[in-house]
């Protein structure tokens, strides 16, 4: 039995990705109200960090610079930054002539593996089975399996918090017509994020297609082009997009991944931010030009000798059904929307790029499910820091990483606002500002502020409109 501790913490948190992680380092050392430090814990029920392995593929980059870290853009004095990372292993100078803002994915997974190591309080092996509130304690209740080496269970354990953070992250997507066929064992039919476990098997086929149009279909398929011999290629690329489109990454585009953004897209009605969010998909769903570029120099250099690569790039298309051929080959049967054609396509091994969804947490917070106040679509409401709104009987706050997009908008899953999300949880949590946040982040004034015209108007300030109606000039605020 896992030992259980006497006094409850403040602070409990689910699940150990980026966002947690995040949240655990710059929590660590915290002093709370009244005396000591913040007490915190967190439960993930993987043995050890890991972050997306199955993409970690050789030269891939990420696609926000090293000051996207853990900490930095809220503290870039903590011992958890990139930089301090590289100083304890002796690596700065190299990286000062590296001169790579964007550094490699892997390496980053390696940074967040040397902070998990080192920070107490992270609890590896441990399944969250279920959260309830206790009312007469004003605690919430946390029930959790450990687990051993094998995955089985082990000892039950339950610990009591003041607060929670919901850092349970995402899951892989796969469209409701392949999977039957990515269950079946005989036809390779993966998600890429388990590309990298499967690429022996996939280089062994004859024909591989590769379905989404966002990076990690880009980079997946930049990986089996340069992995085939020239000339014998036997690559397909299919998307939905109406084009293999470039990320949006114009200096004032990434304003929509600042707190200014943040702050509009939340005031907005939920019908407003119900539309914008599938609207704005190439700001986080296009892919990264420096890849767009490698893979036509790719298949350019294969052209020097004559003949065109055997690879088949194709957008606009959608996969209506797909079934087994015999047990060695898939048959994907394909809509072109704006050609109004089907066809069908015979392949050897499929690689589904087709994006994450959150997790769903109904089994997990269904004892907190009638306190829950909901919007409505069914989705938790959540205020602008970052809380479940619930019932005022409980007092303690429900923090939610990279579950709010409904709410917050396209930047709930991107990395740069990790720290700060973070930082907002943590100035709440205490009731004081650890760490003060900026009040202006971008340039650009997404909204038309509300102003009292009464004021004296500075220079610069937009006037009422003026107009004239039958020789008399009226003037609109």
């Amino acid at each position: 039995m896992t030992a259980q501790l006497d006094a409850p913490h403040d602070l409990v948190g689910i699940g150990i990705g980026p966002f947690n992680l995040s949240l655990a380092a710059l929590a660590h050392g915290l002093p709370q109200q009244g005396a000591g430090e913040l007490a915190t814990a967190f439960y993930d029920q993987r043995r050890d960090f890991r972050w997306h392995p199955g993409l970690l593929i050789e030269g891939a980059t990420l696609q926000v610079p090293f000051l996207a870290d853990l900490v930095t853009l809220a503290d870039p004095a903590s011992p958890w930054t990139f930089l301090s990372y590289l100083k304890h292993k002796e690596r700065l100078f190299p990286f000062y002539f590296a001169e790579q803002f964007h550094i490699q994915r892997a390496e980053y997974d390696a940074y967040c593996r040397w902070v998990a190591g080192r920070l107490p309080g992270l609890h590896f092996g441990h399944q969250v089975d279920a959260v309830r509130w206790n009312p007469e304690r004003d605690l919430f209740e946390v029930d959790f399996t450990q687990l051993d080496a094998d995955g089985e269970a082990e000892a039950l354990g339950r610990t009591h918090t003041r607060h929670l953070a919901l850092g349970v992250g995402t899951q892989p997507y796969i469209p409701e017509p392949l999977r039957p066929l990515a269950e079946a064992p005989t036809v390779p039919v993966i998600h890429s994020a388990e590309y990298l476990d499967n690429r022996p098997r996939i280089l062994g086929a004859d024909h591989v297609t590769v379905i989404g149009s966002g990076q990690s279909g880009a980079e997946v398929f930049l990986d089996l082009l340069r992995s085939r011999p020239a000339g014998r290629e036997r690559l397909t690329w299919l998307a939905r997009t109406p084009s293999f489109a470039p990320m949006e990454y114009s200096k004032l585009g990434l304003e929509h991944f600042t707190p200014d953004y943040t702050r509009y897209f939340h005031s907005l009605p939920e019908p407003v931010r119900d539309r914008l969010v599938p609207a704005q998909w190439q700001l986080h769903k296009g892919i990264d030009a420096d890849t767009i570029a490698a893979i036509h120099d790719e298949l350019y250099r294969r052209t020097l000798d004559g003949g065109w690569p055997d690879a088949v790039l194709t957008p606009g298309v959608s996969v209506r059904t797909a079934g087994r051929v015999a047990t060695t080959k898939v048959e994907l049967h394909l809509e072109h929307v704006e050609q109004g054609t089907r066809s069908r396509l015979t392949t050897d091994a499929v690689i589904l790029a087709t994006g994450y969804q959150e997790r769903p947490l109904g089994s997990l917070l269904a004892g907190l499910d009638p306190y829950l106040r909901k919007d409505s679509s069914g989705r938790p409401r959540i205020d602008d820091r970052y809380r479940m709104i619930t019932d005022p009987a409980v007092t303690g706050s429900i923090f939610v990483q990279n579950g709010e997009r409904h709410t917050h908008g396209v930047g709930t899953p991107d990395l740069g606002l990790a720290a700060w999300r973070s930082a907002a949880i943590l100035n709440t949590l205490t009731g004081k500002e650890p760490y003060p946040q900026p009040t202006r982040t971008a340039f650009t004034t997404f909204g038309l502020e509300q102003r009292e015209h009464t004021r004296p108007r500075p220079a610069g300030e937009l006037l009422p409109l003026v107009e004239t109606r039958n020789n008399a000039t009226v003037r609109r605020a």
